[in-house]
């Protein structure tokens, strides 16, 4: 099972040694391996080193100054989650061309989209009792770094292993009629998170994370589930079936 894990949950150390642990229980039942962004460490670094920091379209403007920015801020926190998860191997897109990419668009600068993933280094370290955590930079043609979306990142490596996904996020998972905590949706079909989001009520910041959702069953994932990161005990419940918002194609 792939585990996306951002937002929120770092902001607290507290809660985010509470998730790894939840991870490492995890393991009890699914081989996981773990994506992971880390907006805002980054921001954090950018901001001591005064680097400017733009977002267009919700992706992050990067400089080739910036990358390095956040690189630096990706490697430090892969390392910790690592530590906090135990019995894992922090990665960058860097490590055996993990993670290949193509710029998205130049006037974004070092932003990339994931065309590719190096599945049997995953399914190596898996193998060995290992649980890879993933940062998101990766690497184009020519080795180059680029700044990839931890959200579509970790689509395309469950893709890449045929596994599902779980994306820990900041709320419960997709409600019909939000904030009413009776109308959350325990199963959406493809068709039906489409006709949601035409229909409105899939809206604002919930429809970047419906549609990395279908990015990753586009590439092959079983099934998403969209979750909250945020309490005790959700993962192992998202991952029965019991918590969050399931997509299904």
């Amino acid at each position: 099972m792939i585990v996306k894990y951002g937002g929120n949950a770092m902001k607290s150390l507290e809660l985010r040694r509470a998730v790894a642990g939840e991870i490492a229980a995890l393991r009890a039942e699914h081989a996981v391996v773990v994506v992971h962004g880390g907006g805002p460490v980054i921001e954090q670094e950018l901001a001591a080193r005064g680097v400017p920091s733009e977002f267009r379209g919700g992706l992050r403007v990067t400089s080739p100054q910036a990358m390095q920015v956040v690189e630096l801020a990706l490697c430090g926190l892969n390392k910790q989650l690592s530590q906090d998860v135990g019995r894992a191997v922090g990665l960058m897109g860097r490590d055996d061309r993990l993670l290949q990419a193509e710029l998205l668009d130049p006037e974004l600068g070092r932003v990339g989209r994931v065309t590719g993933v190096n599945a049997a280094l995953l399914r190596t370290l898996l193998g060995a009792g290992l649980t890879p955590v993933v940062g998101c930079v990766a690497v184009d043609e020519a080795g180059e770094p680029l700044n990839v979306n931890a959200d579509t990142a970790a689509g395309a490596v469950a893709g890449a292993l045929g596994d599902g996904i779980v994306f820990l996020t900041d709320v419960e998972g997709v409600y019909r009629a939000y904030p009413d905590p009776q109308s959350l949706a325990p199963h959406l079909t493809r068709a039906e998170a489409e006709a949601g989001i035409e229909a409105g009520w899939i809206a604002g910041g919930m429809i970047p994370k419906v549609r990395a959702a279908l990015d990753a069953l586009d590439r092959g994932a079983p099934f998403a589930v969209i979750a909250s990161g945020m309490r005790a005990g959700v993962l192992a419940e998202a991952a029965r079936g019991e918590a969050g918002t399931r997509l299904t194609p």
